[in-house]
């Protein structure tokens, strides 16, 4: 289990060194202090990850830091939640890190229809699906119906 505290709301000045210097005079252990930097820049996004080893010792860092001042600021410390929007596994009605599946036949089962097109049949052609009222979908630039379709379109429209 993971006992890593997000800790928020830094001044962009603050590195994983000042973190550890912190938590060394208020005699908190942390296993690692990483500070969050834009990859272009290397300026800090203004938060940072604390990996505690246990879970008492991550519950004495949010109570030490969590809406601490910090210059004009007030710091947030709570336990980190898992980045959301990225998938690291396997989805089902997904491939391998949530790439859509190209396999022939679509998916099947109890929750084949599941995921973007909830209510629509894996089987049917594309060009045949239902439509909002008023509004065009697009693909890679081009109209979908009775308009030309990208390669991949196609293809994926044989496979279903």
């Amino acid at each position: 289990m993971s006992f890593t505290v997000f800790l928020g709301n830094l001044p962009t000045w603050v590195t994983a060194d000042d973190i550890k210097s912190w938590l060394t005079e208020e005699n908190l252990v942390a296993d690692s202090v990483k500070v969050i930097r834009n990859p272009e820049t290397q300026e800090s996004k203004g938060f940072a990850f604390i990996e505690a080893p246990n879970a008492e010792e991550m519950n004495s860092i949010i109570r030490r830091f969590d809406r601490a001042p910090l210059e004009d600021k007030l710091l947030r410390a709570n336990p980190a939640q898992p980045p959301k929007g990225r998938t690291t596994g396997f989805v089902p009605n997904r491939g391998p890190a949530g790439a859509p599946q190209a396999a022939a036949g679509g998916p099947s089962g109890a929750n084949a229809t599941a995921g973007t097109n909830a209510g629509v049949s894996a089987t049917q052609p594309m060009g045949d699906r239902p439509r909002r009222a008023g509004k065009k979908h697009k693909r890679g630039g081009k109209t979908m119906g009775n308009q030309p379709q990208s390669a991949f379109a196609e293809e994926l429209a044989k496979a279903l």
